[in-house]
């Protein structure tokens, strides 16, 4: 008996223990592909996403002088598929951004950006006005309390003390106690300095006469060392040893007209329109000459690499900020018109610029960790000449001789030629003096010269300033024109030009109009939380700032009237 007890027993422990091995090897199984099926998981979720930061280690924000929004697409099939297209196909895509307001020029451009305000209340009315205390011109940026650093010249007596407002550059500084550095850089003053608002670590552009990357001393006293040591190796003289060729060829350019055509202007070294443009030759300017061709921008582009690396920009706790603006774009546009093979030339270089700085801000930072937004200060209209080649009403108002005129009225009708005091940004600032003394106020000067107005070729309208909502006009361009003129500034008459015609030019073209070719500009943004895809609705460039504030949670600038921008992330 107890053997068959120890028997079954035997069986009963024989079983437990084949069920326990079997229920092991089940688990450890189940544990092998679990561990397995984690780390696969994890490895693949951790090669799709990088974690992205609370805020972006450093926003670059980019301006294209003269860009307008049809170039992201007139050129789109010469584009790489690593500058422009990029940020296309890979950010987002604001397609309707406007200017509110006249003239659309550099210095009002990149106030407007920065500020998320209007000349109306920014002050900067346009790259140069009169100015009523003193009745001399006054350049934007121009300010003898401070001097050049970096040359033997005064092409540094300049700071942004007539810019009014703070800037979203200056919000960034204030927010954490003036830990963010910020830094603007350009081939123009005033498109690097507007940019870095009042309270910027640096601005730096390059001086036509040496040379050189120079700043003010309102930044500093001497140049940092990285700057003096890309200073003597004289990139400038480098890149005008060379001539300026097509980088395809020339029969591939589609997209312009052809080279040689008699409204086109020539670049300043000579008077040959066509290519090759020979830069060695030049015995009328420096090193300005850099400038009119695209390798100015190429110029800037490897001196924005290098102010990251040297400054350090984005290694911080605190979000850097750069500004660059390219200027190369505008001074070929205004020689050469947005319908030449130069202006096309220039853009695919440009394209290939944003790609390799593009390239580096991958390898400096990673693509999560920066944010960029590219736009431009204004649009561009095409040369008159073209134009009327094409039965395009279009041309060219003689302001010289207009002013002369209307003086020639005032005098016969007033005995008085001083009345107008000057002619700036097609407005009259007048002698209110001397219309005292005569008992004459603006509306009798309108009267006067109102009818000499009404047979100029290429005019529209004229208005007292003060008076505009009592103009017979469209709402739509009263309320841009609102925004434009500040009370200090502007001048008492204001005379509107028809599209596409312009002032003071013989050849090539400008910019400056209420309209939409100079008005409608591009918008992208791509990097640090930014979503890829497009909208259509209509957004103005006062949006800019608000936006990049609300991004990090800080206050907009003082006198912004922009709206946040909120379906691009």
């Amino acid at each position: 008996m107890p053997q068959k007890i120890n028997k079954k027993k035997e069986i009963y422990m024989n079983l437990c223990f084949t069920v326990f091995l079997y229920c092991t090897k089940i688990k450890i199984v189940i544990k092998h592909y679990l561990f397995l099926f984690i780390l696969f998981t994890s490895s693949t979720i951790s090669a799709q996403q990088t974690p992205v930061p609370e805020k972006p280690k450093i926003i670059v924000g980019i301006v294209v002088d003269q860009m307008r929004y049809d170039f992201l697409y007139r050129y789109y099939e010469k584009y790489g598929d690593n500058g422009f297209k990029r940020l296309i196909t890979q950010g987002f895509n604001c397609k309707n951004i406007q200017y509110n307001y006249v003239p659309t020029y550099t210095g009002p451009g990149h106030a407007a950006i920065y500020s998320g305000s209007v000349p109306a209340i920014n002050g900067i009315i346009s790259n140069k006005w009169f100015n009523k205390e003193n009745n001399s011109i006054v350049y934007l940026t121009k300010d003898d309390n401070y001097k050049t650093v970096g040359a033997k010249n005064a092409n540094g007596a300049v700071s942004p003390q007539q810019l009014i407002t703070t800037t979203f550059t200056d919000q960034l500084r204030l927010s954490n106690n003036f830990q963010s550095k910020v830094i603007g850089i350009s081939l123009k003053d005033r498109s690097a300095i507007l940019p870095t608002g009042h309270t910027g670590n640096a601005a730096y552009w390059l001086d036509g006469i040496t040379g050189n990357w120079i700043t003010s001393s309102f930044y500093m006293n001497t140049l940092p060392k990285w700057v003096n040591d890309i200073n003597d190796e004289q990139q400038s003289k480098k890149y005008l040893s060379q001539n300026w060729n097509t980088l395809i060829p020339i029969e591939q350019y589609t997209e312009s007209t052809k080279d040689s055509v008699e409204y086109e202007s020539s670049l300043p070294s000579d008077t040959k329109i066509t290519f090759p443009h020979h830069l060695s030759d030049s015995t009328v300017v420096k090193y300005d000459l850099v400038k009119y061709t695209p390798f100015g921008n190429t110029l800037l582009k490897d001196f924005a690499i290098s102010t990251i690396k040297n400054e350090s920009l984005g290694k911080r706790s605190s979000t850097d900020f750069l500004s660059i603006s390219f200027s190369a774009t505008d001074y070929v546009g205004h020689l050469f018109g947005p319908n030449s093979i130069e202006t096309e030339d220039t853009y695919i270089r440009l394209d290939k610029d944003l790609a390799d700085f593009f390239s580096f801000m991958d390898s400096w930072i990673g693509k999560n960790n920066y944010l960029i937004f590219l736009t431009a200060d204004h649009g561009v209209a095409p040369i008159a000449g073209l134009a009327n080649e094409y039965n395009i009403p279009a041309g060219i108002i003689n302001e010289v001789v207009l002013l002369d005129s209307m003086k020639k009225i005032l005098n016969k009708s007033l005995g008085d030629t001083g009345i107008i005091l000057a002619f700036e940004n097609q407005q009259l600032y007048l002698n209110h003096s001397i219309l005292e003394s005569k008992n004459k106020t603006n509306n009798d000067v309108l009267k006067l010269i109102q009818p000499l107005l009404l047979r100029q070729k290429g005019f529209y309208n004229s208005f007292i300033i003060n008076e505009l909502n009592n103009t017979t006009m469209p709402d739509q361009l009263k309320s841009i024109l609102n925004n434009s003129f500040h009370p200090k500034r502007s001048g008492d008459l204001m005379i509107l030009y028809e599209p596409y015609w312009y002032g003071d030019i013989i050849k090539g073209t400008t910019h400056g109009a209420i309209f939409s070719y100079d008005a409608h500009v591009p918008l992208l943004w791509y990097g640090w939380k930014i979503k890829q895809g497009e909208s259509s609705n209509l957004n103005y460039i006062t949006d800019i700032a608000p936006t990049l504030c609300n991004f990090l949670n800080i206050q907009e600038p003082n006198g912004n009237i922009g709206t946040v921008i909120n379906f691009i992330k």
